[in-house]
């Protein structure tokens, strides 16, 4: 019988990413392809065919070996029947995509939230690789974050299960209203956006930090500086990492994964961000729920979504 692949769809805003993987989630092969939002919706869901089409046409398989094809997408969706409920960045509304599809590749279909697939990813063939319980945090714009328990991705009932970024955590004296309209959510001060809006806020007030010497501050800038030793950077960078502690101390006790994987721009920081939220980690969990348990760094990077869509087929 010929080797089965699986074939994984990462959309963006920009560009289509896909990759072939084999049964044991080892990429085998990429292509990449512009998304033309500004063309409609039509055109988003021609070309994503044209490309899954493409890359195995372009590879050493032939199509009966397609097991099936994943799809990762950020918005919110209706992942049972596959179908986009609203993706803002896309542009996309009510689309039957896994209809769609179906009907253009005459294969099976999965879709899923970006996030969860990155998870699922980074579990099935990254850094949780034969770990059945894990939590993926991505630091960036955002926080995003996807739930694996017993090899599956946690949904929930409306498929917006693993929201973690959106986990009421600051209290209210020192809350601010996040992008989704409520009040002291992880994302305000742990993303990228969070940490670059307080040190902007430290500067305007005329804190003392380096800081005040850079033009347009990044979260890159901010955190250099707390390394290397800007009092205002380091009390940025604290506050970040403790509630990432935190709201990992809440997530044991209530689903006792054995890995936490950290993941985006801001993860670069490396052990100088890592060392702090296993201390705060260790600091306010329960003695049980934080035996064994590991914070470990993604490995996967851009390939965390193709590779987790192809794992939608398998593990979905």
């Amino acid at each position: 019988m010929s080797e089965k692949i699986y074939v994984g769809v990462d959309v963006g805003g920009t560009t289509v990413k896909l990759g072939i993987c084999n049964s044991d989630g080892t990429l085998l092969q990429t292509y990449e392809g512009p998304t033309e939002v500004s063309k409609g919706p039509d055109a988003i869901l021609h070309n994503i065919a044209q490309y899954v089409k493409l890359i195995v046409e372009e590879s050493s398989y032939e199509w009966s070996q397609v097991a099936g094809v994943g799809i990762g997408i950020a918005g919110f969706l209706d992942i049972p029947n596959g179908i986009i409920k609203n993706s803002p960045n896309l542009n996309l509304n009510n689309i039957d995509l896994k209809g769609f599809l179906e009907k253009e590749l005459n294969t099976i279909i999965k879709v899923n939230n970006d996030a969860n697939v990155a998870a699922l990813g980074e579990a099935w063939a990254g850094a949780g690789r034969g770990i059945a319980n894990c939590v993926m945090y991505t630091l960036g714009t955002g926080v995003g974050g996807g739930i694996i328990i017993d090899g599956k991705i946690v949904e929930g009932f409306q498929s917006v299960a693993g929201e973690l970024g959106h986990m009421a955590i600051v209290p209210d004296l020192e809350a601010i209203q996040c992008g989704c309209g409520k009040m002291g959510c992880l994302e305000t001060v742990s993303s990228a956006t969070g940490i670059i809006r307080m040190a902007k806020e430290a500067v305007a007030r005329g804190d003392r930090t380096s800081l005040i010497e850079v033009d347009h501050i990044m979260a890159k800038d901010v955190l250099d500086a707390a390394k290397a030793g800007d009092e205002v950077a380091t009390r940025i960078v604290n506050r970040a990492a403790y509630y990432l502690g935190r709201s990992m101390s809440m997530m044991s006790v209530i689903l006792n994964p054995e890995y936490y994987i950290i993941g985006g721009g801001v993860a670069k920081a490396g052990d100088f961000l890592f060392d702090q939220i296993n201390e705060v980690f260790e600091k306010y969990t329960q003695e049980a729920s934080k035996e064994g348990v590991k914070i470990v760094p993604a490995v996967l990077g851009n390939n965390a979504g193709v590779v987790g869509a192809a794992g939608l087929i398998l593990r979905g």
